[in-house]
């Protein structure tokens, strides 16, 4: 799964993004950063380029994402770390980022508390958000695919876990609930530029769960032949782009 997000999904999704995130960190002048869900280390690249006298530790639940981001990354110190279960000191960071990754949480505000924790008083809290689905090109039409390709119930993943987090009333909610305070809440439309439909459609199918749950079906092969030529047909041959919109959050630790 690293492989195919790294190869198909990180550049045309996330990168765009990380330059955005970290161009924002950038002006808060943190010494010490701590990325949480910090995957293959795009945001991570992003912030060691602009904060170069930053000390930068970028952890993840999976192993496999660590160890990739690690070769990609290596200027940061990376570390296998569940976000509801941070293993740092109290008071280690005046930054925390997580870019794309509270929407899996199971438990946001614990995780939202464990932040709290690890920050110093008047310590930052920067992380993002995707929009609901139809707000995103890419996912909308995948999504929109699948659903033709499996009438009799398509995977939901995407709108209901990396899109179904798009509620800034929410967000407040589970910040307040940690002891965070919300300072902003900016929307962010970029465009995503992919070398072809298919590939995006592949990092899809590879690289996030609808791939597994597609997987243990007798028509497999042809689901994702179907929904592959549906995506094409939708977005174009050759390059393509599509909109994308996510909300970036700025919150403090008050004290």
């Amino acid at each position: 799964m690293p492989d195919a997000y790294e190869r198909h999904l990180a550049p045309v999704f996330f990168r765009p993004f990380a330059a955005d995130l970290a161009a924002r960190a950038a002006t808060l002048r943190p010494r010490r950063v701590l990325e949480i869900a910090a995957g293959t280390g795009a945001l991570t690249s992003a912030v060691l380029a602009v904060a170069p006298d930053a000390t930068v530790v970028a952890s993840d639940l999976n192993e496999a994402m660590v160890a990739c981001g690690a070769q990609r990354a290596p200027g940061a110190e990376w570390r296998q770390a569940d976000a509801q279960e941070l293993p740092f000191d109290d008071g280690a960071f005046d930054l925390v980022l997580c870019q794309f990754g509270v929407m899996f949480f199971p438990d946001r505000p614990a995780a939202y508390a464990e932040v709290r924790r690890v920050l110093v008083p008047q310590g930052r809290f920067l992380f993002s958000s995707w929009g609901p689905v139809a707000s995103h090109g890419f996912g909308a039409a995948f999504q929109a695919a699948l659903e033709r390709a499996v009438p009799d119930g398509a995977p939901r993943f995407l709108p209901e876990i990396p899109h179904g987090y798009s509620d800034p009333h929410v967000v407040t909610e589970d910040l307040a609930a940690a002891g965070l305070a919300l300072d902003s809440a900016v929307e962010v439309t970029l465009d995503g530029v992919a070398e072809s439909a298919a590939s995006v459609a592949a990092g899809f199918l590879t690289g996030t769960p609808v791939g597994v749950a597609i997987s243990g079906r007798a028509d497999a092969e042809a689901v994702r032949a179907s929904v592959t030529r549906d995506m094409t047909e939708q977005l174009g041959s050759g390059p393509v782009t599509a909109a994308m919109t996510a909300t970036v959050y700025t919150a403090h630790r008050p004290g």
